[in-house]
C-alpha cells in the first residue's frame, strides 16, 4: 500500500510502498482511509519539534486526523463492523488506567497516538484499536468529517472547557480563523450566547469568519486590550501570545490552543489580576461524539480542499504558505 513517510527531520516526506497492516489482537481494527487531515503539527514533525515527546522510529507514516470505512476487525469487536463509515479518535487508549476509566482518554497512560509516535493515517489502511473508533451518522462522508478528528476536537474541547465562563454578555476573542479556528468559531455560535470576536490578519480567513456569523472581525488586536472574558488562541505563535494576555480582562482566562511560541508573564502580573492560562490538547471520545452529533445537525461543516496522497508535499506548501483556507484533506 501507499503511505507518506518520514525518513529525516527537516526533510518533506516520500510516498512509498509499505506493507499492509495485520490483525494482531482481538480488538484490533482495520480501517480503508477515506482521508486524511493535514495539519500545522505535521509541518512541526517534520521540523523534529515533536521528536523528543515522542521518541518515534524514523522512518514512519504521519497523519493524526482520519476517518474512513472498517476494512477488517478482531474477534472481539462488537462496536463496529467492516463496511461502517467511521471517524478515528486521535489515541489509541487501553481503557484500563483511572484516566481512561474517567472519560479522560487524552491523559491515558498507556496511550498511542498513531500519526505522532507510531504510524498514522496518511496511507491507504490503518491499524487503530475498537476503542477510538466512532461511528458515522448516515449522511456524513469521511472527507468532509476527517479533520475533526484532531482540529474539530481540539477546538470543541477549548470551547467545551470554557462554556462555564461564557454566560450571555460575555465577550471571547478567537485569535486565528483557519483551519482550527474555523471550527472553534462554529462551536462558539452554536453552544453559547457570547460575543465572539475574531482576530486574523489574512483577508481571506477573516471573510470566512465573517461567513460564519462572527460578530466582530478585525485584523489585529491592538485595540482590545483588557476587553476579553476569554481569549482562545488557535496560532499560540508569532507574537499571539503576549497578544491573547494583553486581551484578557481581570480573572479572564487565556486558552493556548496552537503552539509553537512561549508564554512569558511575570508571576505577580498573574497573581494580581488573577488571570488564568490553560493547554488544551485534543479532547475525550466523547467530545468528538458530541461533535459528530453538531456536525450531523449542521452546526458544524469544515471548509476544505482535497489534494490526492502523492500531491502531499504540495499541501504541505499551501499550507506553510498560507494559501490554504480551512484544512487540507489528503484523499489515498
Amino acid at each position: 500500500m501507499k503511505a507518506v513517510r518520514v525518513h529525516a527531520y527537516g526533510k518533506r516526506p516520500s510516498v512509498d510502498d509499505v506493507p499492509e497492516p495485520q490483525i494482531g489482537g482481538p480488538l484490533d481494527v482495520i480501517v480503508q482511509v477515506g482521508a486524511a487531515g493535514l495539519c500545522r503539527t505535521d509541518l512541526h514533525i517534520i521540523e523534529g519539534q515533536w521528536a523528543e515527546k515522542s521518541g518515534v522510529q524514523l522512518p514512519y507514516t504521519i497523519g493524526h486526523e482520519n476517518a474512513g470505512w472498517v476494512r477488517e476487525v478482531g474477534s472481539a469487536v462488537t462496536n463496529v463492523a467492516p463496511g461502517d463509515a467511521v471517524i478515528l479518535h486521535p489515541l489509541v487508549t487501553c481503557g484500563l488506567c483511572r484516566a481512561c476509566r474517567s472519560g479522560d482518554d487524552v491523559h491515558c497512560e498507556n496511550s498511542k497516538f498513531p500519526g505522532i509516535d507510531t504510524d498514522g493515517g496518511m496511507a491507504d489502511l490503518l491499524l487503530t484499536s475498537a476503542r477510538p473508533v466512532v461511528k458515522l451518522a448516515d449522511g456524513l462522508e469521511p472527507a468532509a468529517v476527517a479533520a475533526l478528528a484532531d482540529a474539530g476536537l481540539t477546538a470543541y474541547h477549548a470551547v467545551r472547557k470554557a462554556l462555564p465562563l461564557l454566560y450571555p454578555g460575555q465577550t471571547v476573542v478567537v485569535i486565528g480563523a483557519g483551519g482550527l479556528g474555523h471550527i472553534g468559531i462554529q462551536c462558539l455560535l452554536a453552544m453559547t450566547a457570547a460575543r465572539v470576536v475574531v482576530i486574523d490578519p489574512n483577508e481571506k480567513a477573516r471573510e470566512l469568519a465573517t461567513e460564519l456569523g462572527a460578530h466582530e472581525v478585525v485584523a489585529n488586536g491592538n485595540d482590545l486590550t483588557d476587553s476579553a472574558n476569554v481569549v482562545l488562541d488557535f496560532v499560540g505563535e508569532q507574537g499571539a501570545e503576549s497578544l491573547g494576555l494583553a486581551m484578557t480582562r481581570r480573572a479572564g482566562s487565556y486558552y493556548v490552543i496552537g503552539y509553537g511560541g512561549a508564554v512569558n508573564i511575570p508571576t505577580i502580573d498573574l497573581i494580581s489580576t488573577e488571570r488564568n492560562i490553560i493547554g488544551n490538547l485534543v479532547g475525550s471520545y466523547n467530545d468528538l461524539d458530541e461533535l459528530m452529533t453538531l456536525a450531523a445537525l449542521g452546526k458544524v461543516t469544515l471548509h476544505t480542499r482535497q489534494y490526492p496522497l502523492a500531491a502531499v508535499n504540495e499541501a504541505m506548501d499551501d499550507l506553510e504558505a498560507g494559501r490554504l483556507q480551512g484544512r487540507g484533506i489528503l484523499v489515498p
